[in-house]
């Protein structure tokens, strides 16, 4: 059963442990710009053009999985951006 006091940091710690160690050599670079989800407990994951794709059927093998998300040769899996209205001055 997931530990449910899991913080945020402790979840990317482990996504990004199992990601460098055991997948980034398999879907790097033919993968690139593609979501890989894994389930930090199994170390299961899928790969997906999306994320909520690749989450969905994961989780469904996992139901109650505790998910991390990284997009394929990127530093990280979502970029913030500020949208600007056009009448904004």
């Amino acid at each position: 059963m997931p530990d449910k006091t899991l913080i945020p940091a402790d979840i990317e710690s482990r996504g990004e442990a199992i990601y460098r160690e055991r997948i980034r050599h398999l879907v790097e670079p033919h993968e690139k710009g593609k979501f890989v989800v894994i389930e930090i407990y199994s170390g299961d994951y899928e790969i997906g053009e999306r994320d909520a794709d690749a989450t969905k059927r994961l989780l469904n093998r996992h139901p109650g999985g505790v998910t991390w998300a990284v997009r394929v040769g990127y530093p990280t899996a979502y970029r913030w951006t500020r949208l600007q209205a056009a009448h904004d001055d």
